[in-house]
């Protein structure tokens, strides 16, 4: 069974950075898609990015030039390095995981993100 835990969010300033980490527990970390979401309140939970298994990457248009994704497969870890944080930004961040389609994937508990002065 896989499970995601998300870590490193928090508290940051607007212009300010913070790095998210998803750490997967199972097998076959190399074959899956993994995906950021994040969802504010009182909206929909929404893509951030994904990387595929080959390291392939996509991003939302309100991220891309700020955000980045990485993945380690020696460490079966995903990270999302945020940058130029907005106030916008702020969100409960969720990791996925999937094969075909992340709404089929697995999902960690999310981390929260504020963004605020």
């Amino acid at each position: 069974q896989v499970q995601l835990v998300e870590s490193g969010g928090g508290l940051v300033q607007p212009g300010g950075s913070l790095r998210l980490s998803c750490t997967f527990s199972g097998s076959g970390f190399n074959i899956y898609h993994m995906g950021w979401f994040r969802q504010a309140p009182g909206k929909e939970r929404s893509l951030v990015t994904w990387i595929t298994k080959d390291g392939a990457t996509h991003y939302a248009d309100s991220v891309k030039g700020r955000f980045t994704i990485s993945r380690d497969n020696a460490k079966n870890t995903v990270l999302l390095q945020m940058n130029s944080l907005k106030y916008e930004d702020t969100a409960v961040y969720y990791c996925n995981a999937y094969l075909t389609d992340p709404l089929f994937g697995f999902w960690g508990r999310g981390t929260q993100v504020t963004v605020s002065s």
